[in-house]
C-alpha cells in the first residue's frame, strides 16, 4: 500500500514541476514576443 502512495506522490511531483516549467515557457514567449513587436517596427 506505501508503494502506491509514493508512485502518486511522484507523479504528482513530476506533474507540478511539468506544469511550473510549462508556465515559464510560456511566459518567457509572450515576453519575446512583446519585445519582437516593440522593436520591430523600427524596420
Amino acid at each position: 500500500m506505501g508503494s502506491h502512495v509514493k508512485k502518486l506522490l511522484v507523479l504528482a511531483l513530476v506533474a507540478l514541476g511539468g506544469l511550473l516549467i510549462w508556465r515559464k515557457v510560456q511566459a518567457d514567449r509572450a515576453e519575446l514576443d512583446l519585445w519582437t513587436e516593440a522593436t520591430g517596427s523600427e524596420n
